[in-house]
């Protein structure tokens, strides 16, 4: 898949999914699997979410599917977490740097999205 220049958060989705992998093997590699599998599925569908935002049927919907992808990065921080202060997992201080990046953004991008629904709403309840 082409990577939108002009997506931000798609790019950032995609780049962190793509280190989660190589991550993930690396538990695989020392036997993580429940954890390793846990994270995988987390942190891939922030990716996923965002990237089915983007095909929204409308504002709402939108929102709905960013803020899917923020509680799945959530849950994503608790298990990079667990993997941070258990003594026996390899650590990777760089997924959550760019963990908290996405969580950022998506943060902003459902504020402003919320914000400019809520100005429409405003103008439209003028307008009649």
């Amino acid at each position: 898949m082409e990577q939108r220049k002009d997506n931000p958060i798609l790019n950032l989705t995609i780049d962190f999914s793509i280190a989660l992998i190589v991550y993930v093997e690396q538990l695989e590699n020392k036997k993580k699997y429940v954890v390793a599998k846990q994270l995988l599925r987390s942190g891939t569908s922030i990716g996923a979410n965002v990237h089915e935002a983007q095909n929204a049927e409308s504002k709402l919907d939108f929102i709905h599917k960013l803020k899917i992808a923020h509680k799945e990065a959530d849950e994503t921080m608790y298990w990079l977490t667990i993997c941070e202060k258990a003594d026996s997992y390899p650590t990777n201080i760089e997924l959550k740097g760019k963990l908290h990046s996405i969580i950022k953004v998506l943060s902003k991008i459902i504020a402003s999205t919320k914000n400019n629904l809520k100005a429409k709403r405003t103008i439209d309840a003028l307008s009649n």
